[in-house]
């Protein structure tokens, strides 16, 4: 009951994050929904921040896509896996929101980890474990018909039995377990995923009989269509250790139909080789072939052989072990709700130096294959990816003979980065470069390392030979995983696990730290006070520095310049200064000039070195002969140097030295470099120079044009090579309780009100086959009852409308009990619009808010409360002004509202614009209404003014001309009132605004003009009709 009801319960908050509502038990069944519960203390100000930063997609599907994503807290790999539920039928989507209540309640080592899940509009996004060696499919097909040795079969045999027994014991039956759904790590560590198919059962008896799976791992009862449980799992285990016995497949066939007919009468494909794996191993897989289920092993049974049994604990601690460097605890999707912040970012990597004083950009390294960490040599560089691989090459300048450094089994001097193909399958964490050797970690902490073994650096006693061409694994930390590990010129510091330190190679000035000067060719561990507990190692050429917890510094080698900060400077008592200087040492010694700050970071270069304090302060101290400490000058510096001038307030996150230079980084994305400018040390070209012909800079100076932000920078001998960033954008994921829904759990209750707990889960509906995006025969053909609370009554009500004709019986229950609505007499605009959605019967509650919407008129901002009502995407009604319907079963009606009110809104706020465009274009018409009435006064005043001519020398004018035209045309009344009035009372009408339009418009502005204009006449019955000018007619 314990495990059943955390699966419930999980299931039910996990439909909440959703946005949907558990349904009420009892005979009442589901209540009315409430929406989502608010969290506890569930403030935006609570939530925690997660920082994602995609790198690349791994695979595209039918219905979305997987996408490697790097989360910056931990700087771990993980999977989002994208579903768009928009493209998913009710079944897949399903699915989908199934693998995540299954992930959720399984951890183990063996199975693929759950993190968390988002909800970014419309997409599902699922973030798992990453897996960086494939999956068991492609290992296979990888071994090109070459056996696997029996040791590695019954370690991958004994990884994936423990997933079954785990996933069994939680009353999960997975029923898609393939190669295909068998993941890897570069470790050979197995993961168990792809739980989209996976089952809850009731207990270890219960039976299901829905028919999925892929058919070439098919149990016997599956293809015969009988009741199956747990026992189908173990024959699709048995057909995956056939394959690996075999690399064949247990039943091939040329269509589902034979292979069906081939397992059921248990016709395999060939038998195992027993001249290559034992009786026993033989055994256990015929076994869990069996016909008969009831004969076949349990997982746990399987555990207890004697051929796993007896390795047993051995091999889970190697799990634990393999495990542990990835394992990271994993949110609770019911308690918390993390914001993700996903930042998109162009990631490259630049190198200068070795004559080059323009930045070269490495066109292998790009976003696609992102650098994680960088390392530079006295003749090559290394970079490790995101995704754990090497690529070496040589430096620019090149000329320099190759011992075996780059790793790739020759000598050849590759100058473009080539990943080290022979490290295939290890996850590399951490590169370290010496003068001409390359020394490696694992995720697993194992060490590798290639190229010369002069001083003994490969740490094999010789035994090697002189040249290591290939990456070698030293023994020595198999039992021992190392932590870190640092080069020098001629040595290397490895810091284990357990927090030991041990070195070997060159001890010359006791560089090694083992009180003397001898070289060793083992590693040799060093002797460290137990009160301090180291954090880090750094090699310089002929030194090392050890960091403390506590920020202390202690170091050993060569102290030269004072670039260990070994030196001291006494003051006495009559201010006589005292400098004791210390040449060199052979063991670790507190550099007690350091003392005074709580060092982070420590960066040796060949004369001087840099630090970085808990503050992001930088300090300097050694040589500055070239003006490599940053102090302005070039004068001999004797004690420890905080600098200032352009960093002064600036937090340094990065920090790295050369033979004569220095380049750092801060947190406002600037790069800095001081020191020795010759043959492109510090990437400034002569004009940037400051001196022109003077190539040192003692005052540090950006470099490298825009902003970039650096997550990591090495510099060695006078070589640079540093990862730059820049960000391109930042979605931000607030919640993975968006309200979307994917399904509203309704959990159905049994006829006596219980809610059925020792009811078996009975598959009964009939579903389509679904295809398998992964191009198997994978389907389906009926529906789970037991996962069928997943799906919202919405949705089913359109897969039975539209797959089939039959009516199921909870829809048939509530017609029977449903109220008779009439019609109404004349249709209403949205009843019209709803013709279509009204072939369903819709609940009384939301059928009157439709009425009450139909009389009430519409405006353009509804009040609070009234129809129509807010619809979330889960699907239920919001709206205050109509009553909650008890599941509101009308997703076609919802899409039409939705739809309809967008059209509403989005022509009332079309009505309003045409409105104010109506009001301006009225405004303006006024006003230049007004203009034009002003100009024509005042050219008509204008008009008249300038031609003061007597109204009886005009009248005689008129006379004569049109006298001369109609001689019988009678003129006595012109002169009566033209005087005193203007002319306006006369037949003319000289003075109207018309008139002087029309003159204005012809270009006439005196009344010669005008009298000058022709006339003409036409004859019309008895009489002479004179026809005006066209300027007065």
């Amino acid at each position: 009951m314990s495990v059943l009801g955390e699966y419930e319960r999980h299931c039910d908050s996990l439909n909440s994050d959703f946005g949907s509502e558990s349904g009420g038990g009892g005979d009442s069944g589901p209540g009315p929904s409430a929406g989502p519960v608010p969290r506890a203390g569930g403030g935006a100000a609570e939530q925690e921040e997660l920082h994602y930063i995609p790198i690349r997609v791994l695979g595209r599907g039918a219905f979305g896509e997987a996408t490697l994503y790097r989360r910056t807290e931990d700087d771990s790999l993980v999977v989002w896996k994208e579903v768009d539920l928009t493209r998913l039928s009710e079944k897949e989507r399903r699915d989908a929101l199934n693998e995540i209540v299954i992930l959720a309640l399984l951890q183990h080592d063996n199975i693929i980890a759950y993190y968390n899940h988002f909800m970014d509009n419309t997409t599902l996004l699922i973030e798992l474990e990453y897996c960086n060696g494939g999956n068991l499919y492609d290992k296979i097909l990888r071994q090109k018909d070459k056996l696997f040795e029996e040791e590695m079969v019954v370690w991958y045999l004994f990884q994936i039995v423990s997933a079954v027994s785990c996933i069994h014991k939680a009353g999960i039956l997975h029923r898609d377990i393939k190669t295909l759904n068998i993941f890897l790590t570069k470790a050979n560590l197995i993961k168990l995923g792809d739980y989209g198919l996976a089952k809850k059962l009731n207990s270890e008896y219960s039976m299901a009989e829905t028919l999925v799976g892929t058919p070439y791992y098919m149990s016997p009862e599956l293809c015969q269509g009988v009741k199956y449980n747990f026992k189908s799992d173990i024959w699709a285990v048995g057909c995956v250790i056939f394959e690996l016995l075999t690399l064949k497949r247990t039943f091939d066939a040329t269509n589902p139909l034979n292979l069906c007919v081939k397992i059921v009468q248990g016709i395999r494909a060939m038998e195992v080789d027993s001249s290559q794996y034992s009786l026993e191993l033989i055994q256990m897989v015929h076994a869990c072939l069996d016909q008969d289920p009831e004969q076949r092993p349990t997982a746990d049974e399987l555990l207890d052989k004697p051929l796993l049994r007896k390795r047993r604990r051995e091999m889970e601690e190697k799990v634990t072990l393999l495990n542990a460097p990835t394992k990271r605890p994993r949110s609770s999707t019911v308690t918390e709700a993390p914001i993700a912040v996903v930042t998109s970012r162009t990631s490259e990597v630049y190198v200068w130096g070795g004559g080059k004083s323009t930045p070269q950009k490495l066109d292998v390294i790009k976003s696609g294959c992102s650098a994680r960490q960088v390392c530079a040599g006295n003749t090559h560089f290394a970079v490790v990816t995101v995704e754990k691989e090497l690529y070496t090459w040589v430096n620019m300048q090149g000329g320099t003979k190759l011992h075996g450094q780059l790793g790739h089994g020759d000598k050849a001097s590759y100058r473009q980065p080539k990943h080290v193909e022979k490290l295939q399958g290890k996850a590399i964490r951490q590169v370290s470069c010496g003068d001409d050797f390359t020394v490696c970690v694992t995720d697993e902490g194992q060490l590798y390392a290639f190229g010369s073994d002069y001083y003994g650096c490969m740490g094999v006693d010789k035994v090697a030979g002189a040249e290591v061409l290939e990456p070698m694994q030293l023994d020595f930390f198999l039992s021992n995983p190392v932590e870190q590990v640092s080069c020098g010129d001629n040595h290397v510091v490895v810091l284990t696990r357990n927090k030991e330190v041990y070195s070997w190679g060159c001890g010359e000035y006791g560089r090694l730290g083992l009180d003397s000067e001898e070289d060793y060719y083992t590693p040799q561990k060093v002797d460290v006070p137990k009160a301090l507990i180291i954090v880090a190692v750094q090699c310089g050429c002929d030194g090392t520095f050890l960091l403390t917890q506590s920020g202390k510094v202690l170091a050993c080698g060569l102290n030269e310049f004072n670039k260990l900060g070994l030196n001291q400077c006494m003051s006495g008592i009559i201010n006589h200064e005292a400098y004791h200087e210390v040449p060199y040492t052979t063991s670790f010694t507190l550099a007690k000039q350091l003392s005074f700050y709580k060092i982070r970071t420590i960066a040796p270069g060949k004369t001087h070195t840099a630090a970085l304090d808990e503050r992001g302060r930088l300090l300097t101290f050694g040589c500055n002969k070239c003006g490599q400490l940053g102090v302005g000058n070039y004068k001999k510096r004797l004690g420890i140097n905080l600098l200032g001038g352009p960093l002064g307030g600036k937090q340094v996150i990065r920090v790295s030295c050369g033979d004569e230079f220095t380049i750092a980084a801060t947190d406002d994305n600037h790069i800095f470099a001081w020191g020795n400018g010759g043959n492109g040390r510090l990437a400034m070209t002569p004009t940037e120079r400051p001196h022109g012909s003077d190539i040192c800079t003692s005052w540090p100076r950006p470099i490298f044009g825009s902003l970039h932000h650096v997550p990591d920078l090495s510099c060695r001998g006078w070589n640079t090579i540093l990862i730059v960033e820049k960000v391109l954008n930042s979605k931000t994921i607030r919640s993975n309780s968006s309200g979307l829904s994917i399904g509203t759990v309704v959990q159905s209750s049994s006829p006596g009100g219980g809610s059925g707990g020792g009811r078996e889960d009975d598959d009964s509906q009939q579903e389509s086959e679904t295809p398998d995006p992964s191009g198997g025969f994978r389907g389906t053909m009926e529906a789970d009852r037991g996962m069928e609370g997943l799906v919202s009554p919405t949705e089913a009500v359109r897969i039975s409308s539209g797959a089939s004709s039959s009516c199921p019986g909870w829809l048939r229950k509530e017609l029977e009990n449903a109220e008779f609505i009439p019609m109404p007499d004349s249709p209403s605009p949205l009843s019209a619009a709803f013709s279509e959605s009204e072939k369903d019967t819709l609940p009384y509650d939301e059928l009157q808010g439709l009425k009450m919407a139909s009389e009430a008129p519409l405006e353009h901002k509804p009040p609070a409360g009234a129809w129509p009502p807010r619809l979330n995407p889960a699907g239920t009604c919001a709206g205050k002004g109509t009553p909650l319907a008890p599941t509101c079963a009308c997703s076609t009606l919802q899409v039409e509202v939705e739809r309809l009110q967008g059209l509403v809104l989005k022509c009332l706020a079309e009505q309003q614009k045409l409105q104010q465009e109506n009001l301006q274009i009225f405004t303006q018409l006024q006003k230049l209404n007004k203009k034009l009435e002003g100009g024509q006064q005042t050219g008509a005043s204008q008009l008249f003014q300038r031609e003061q001519v007597s109204s009886k020398r005009l009248m005689i004018l008129l006379k004569e001309r049109y006298a001369s035209v109609s001689p019988h045309m009678d003129l006595s009344h012109w002169g009566s009132n033209t005087q005193t009035a203007g002319l306006r009372g006369s037949s003319i009408h000289l003075v109207s605004s018309s008139f002087t339009a029309k003159a204005l418009k012809m270009g006439i502005s005196n009344w010669s003009d005008l009298l000058a204009q022709p006339l003409s006449r036409s004859r019309r019955g008895n009489g002479t009709r004179v026809k005006w000018p066209s300027v007065v007619s």
